[in-house]
C-alpha cells in the first residue's frame, strides 16, 4: 500500500529553514518566486518518500506548472485509463497481465481454488494488504524520515544515535536525541515518522 495520500506533498528547505509545503505546484512556485539568489542551497523533498525532487523553474509560471505536472503527475492522472485500446482481461478493474514464476505445488493450489488462479492470488495479496497494512505505512513513514534526515541532518550532532533509536522504534530516545536540532528540520522529521501514529 502507497504511503501517498490522494494528494502528494513536497516540502522546501532553504538550509535549515522550513520554505513551503504543499501539492508540487504551490510548492514550485513559491521556491521560483524567490527574489535573491539563496545563500544556501533550497532542496525540494516529497514527503511521502523523504527524497530530494528537482524541479525544473525555468520560464513563466505556466512552463513551470506544466512540467511540474508532468514529473508529478495528479492522482487522478496516475489512475486514469490507457487511452489506447485494451487487450484480454478485465479492464474495469485495470487488470495487468505479468509473470508469476511458482512451483508447480504452488499452481496446483491455486487452479484449485475457486475462480482459478488469478482469483486468489489477488485474494492472498489483498488479504496480505490488510493484515501488514500498518506496519507497512510504519515502515514507510520510518524510511521517509531516515532519507530526508540523511540529506538534512546527516552532520548534525548524534545523528547515527538518533538513526538507530528511529529504526528501534524508540520515540521517546529518538526526539530527545533530535532535540537540539535546527527547529524546522526537527519538526519535520518527527512529522515523516510519526505523524500517523500521533
Amino acid at each position: 500500500m502507497a504511503m501517498i495520500s490522494m494528494q502528494r506533498i513536497f516540502t522546501a528547505f532553504q538550509g535549515h529553514r522550513r520554505l513551503a509545503s504543499g501539492p508540487a505546484g504551490e510548492v514550485a512556485l513559491v521556491v521560483k518566486r524567490m527574489t535573491s539568489p539563496p545563500d544556501e542551497p533550497i532542496i525540494i523533498f516529497e514527503d511521502g518518500t523523504g527524497r530530494s525532487i528537482d524541479f525544473d523553474l525555468r520560464g513563466g509560471d505556466r512552463e513551470v506548472l506544466a512540467r511540474v505536472a508532468r514529473l508529478v503527475p495528479s492522482p487522478v492522472e496516475e489512475t486514469a485509463p490507457p487511452s489506447e485500446p485494451r487487450g484480454r482481461g478485465r479492464p474495469k478493474l485495470g487488470v495487468v497481465a505479468r509473470e508469476v514464476t511458482l512451483l508447480p505445488r504452488h499452481w496446483e493450489w491455486l487452479n484449485a481454488q475457486p475462480g482459478g488462479a488469478s482469483v486468489a492470488l489477488r485474494k492472498l495479496v489483498d488479504e496480505a494488504r490488510r493484515a501488514s497494512g500498518d506496519k507497512d505505512r510504519e515502515r514507510q513513514a520510518r524510511d521517509a524520515a531516515y532519507h530526508f534526515m540523511s540529506t538534512m541532518a546527516g552532520n548534525l550532532p548524534q545523528f547515527e544515535e538518533a538513526s538507530r533509536a528511529l529504526f528501534a522504534d524508540d520515540r521517546r530516545r529518538f526526539t530527545g536525541l533530535i532535540a537540539d536540532w535546527p527547529v524546522d528540520v526537527r519538526d519535520h522529521i518527527v512529522k515523516l515518522a510519526y505523524s500517523d501514529r500521533a
